[in-house]
């Protein structure tokens, strides 16, 4: 059966299993990728003539043009997950992907934003115009909740309730985040400014976040109003500014704080715990045995 063919049914399989559309979309383009190598450098364009030397020799050359270990262990990913699909429907006997392993990747710590820079770029933002309380609420929401910029994005009132926030994640996937004291404050502040805003013009029903023209906000909005804001509070230059690093500072303070790495994988919406790990290392041995010292056994007896 011919590669490409096999690509689009296994795209056609992706929407019934109601995936998003962006990975749909990256699985297309990294399998299209694996489709052109193989056939320009081994004349090969049928799915059961693919052996497991070809994809290896792919992501060698993925690693000889300096690609990142993480980027070559996604598309190793995403070909296994290919492949098992071939696999189950008979298309091919065995996966050529199923035994190679996925390339070590260097321990990287990752910087992110101190207590006192949150404190900061929650203050940046005091003005009592519509754009200020709203770009307010946005931070606070990523810094309280870890939600991820497309949930914030597409956040609709309905799924905000007095104590939580029921959140559609990724693959659809639901799971609740609480909604702290100071966080309900703020999103009732800014809906009664965004309400009054909007009395005489035209405000799109459903989303809670939307441009001063009632339109649905980009990623790109948000990124920049986030970055020109970090350089006017003066966050550390090694701080890579954007709404994911805000993800990564919920995490690493729960974690501070004392909150179990398997409860903080459920309000993260990772898949697994292996997942949330990764932010285990930006804590120090200090902040460790802190928050070891709240939830020790006889102290809370």
């Amino acid at each position: 059966m011919e590669f490409n063919v096999v690509i689009q049914e296994f795209g056609f399989d992706c929407k019934i299993r109601k995936l998003s559309p962006k990975t749909i979309e990256n699985y297309q383009k990294q399998l299209t990728y694996l489709q052109r190598y193989l056939a320009d450098e081994h004349n090969t364009t049928l799915i059961e003539a693919v052996r497991s030397i070809h994809i290896k020799q792919f992501l060698a050359m993925m690693d000889e043009k300096g690609r990142k270990p993480q980027y070559i262990n996604d598309l190793l990913k995403v070909f296994k997950t290919f492949f098992n699909y071939c696999e189950k429907e008979g298309h091919i006997k065995t996966s050529p992907a199923a035994s190679i392993r996925n390339m070590k990747q260097p321990k990287v710590l990752i910087m992110t934003f101190s207590e006192n820079e949150i404190r900061g770029l929650l203050n940046h933002f005091s003005g009592r115009d519509f754009i200020s309380i709203r770009n307010k609420t946005i931070i606070a929401l990523l810094f309280d909740t870890g939600m991820r910029l497309a949930e914030v994005i597409n956040l609709r009132s309905e799924q905000i309730h007095d104590e939580y926030i029921l959140v559609h994640g990724k693959g659809n996937k639901e799971r609740l985040v609480p909604v702290s004291p100071f966080l309900a404050k703020q999103l009732l502040r800014y809906r009664t400014v965004r309400d009054s805003y909007f009395e005489d013009k035209r405000f799109p029903e459903g989303f809670v976040f939307v441009s001063n023209r009632g339109k649905q906000l980009t990623p790109e909005v948000i990124g920049m109003f986030l970055k020109q804001a970090a350089k006017e509070v003066g966050v550390n230059p090694q701080v890579r500014v954007s709404p994911h690093t805000c993800r990564h500072a919920f995490a690493h303070l729960q974690l501070k704080n004392g909150l179990d790495l398997y409860s903080l994988s459920r309000l993260m919406g990772h898949e697994n715990v292996a997942i949330t790990q990764r932010y285990l290392a930006g804590l120090q041995n200090t902040e460790i045995v802190k928050a070891a010292q709240k939830t020790g056994v006889l102290f809370n007896l």
